[in-house]
């Protein structure tokens, strides 16, 4: 049985551009929230073809705007030679004033910083989810390796799986 055009179009609209895996390990999120993008065409493009990266990106507050900077969009072949082409241009984030105020006071507060999470496919418009977070220590890092391996035998204790070979 084939899906519906509504669930299509709603399967598109939760696609995943890019991810930042190593916000979760560097930062402990305290909240996250989305916001547009002003991109360019080839930017779009780009984006929607797989070849955006937000690994090493952050987000700066300027004269009451959001910026995003360090973020790279490697220009596809097909975009057209007549617009210059700059990959890593810090481009401008759109939310509601009220939230970027909101914003702009947690950030003010020691050792807060915005960093972006993932950037994904909204009802055909492209979003950058953002985290308020705050940076993790060396030894909250470990802890957290720590923590996660312990799950994961749990995981396999309860499968019956104890990582060695099964003896016959």
């Amino acid at each position: 049985m084939k899906p519906s055009a509504a669930k299509k179009t709603r399967l598109a609209a939760q696609k995943r551009l890019c991810e930042n895996r190593r916000a979760t390990h560097d930062y402990e999120i305290l909240e996250s929230f989305v916001a547009g993008l002003v991109l360019q065409g080839w930017e779009v493009k780009s984006a929607r073809g797989g070849r955006a990266q937000i690994v090493e990106s952050y987000v700066v507050v300027t004269r009451g705007e959001l910026f995003l900077l360090n973020s790279h969009f490697t220009p596809m072949i097909s975009t057209s030679t007549h617009q210059p082409v700059e990959a890593a241009r810090s481009r401008k984030l759109l939310m509601n004033a009220r939230e970027i105020r909101r914003l702009i006071g947690r950030t003010r507060e020691a050792g807060l910083t915005l960093i972006p999470l993932n950037m994904h496919l909204s009802r055909g418009k492209i979003k950058l989810s953002l985290g308020l977070a705050r940076g993790k220590k060396q030894y909250d890092k470990r802890r957290d390796l720590q923590k996660r391996d312990w799950q994961r035998q749990q995981q396999r204790i309860v499968k019956g799986n104890f990582g060695g070979k099964a003896k016959v």
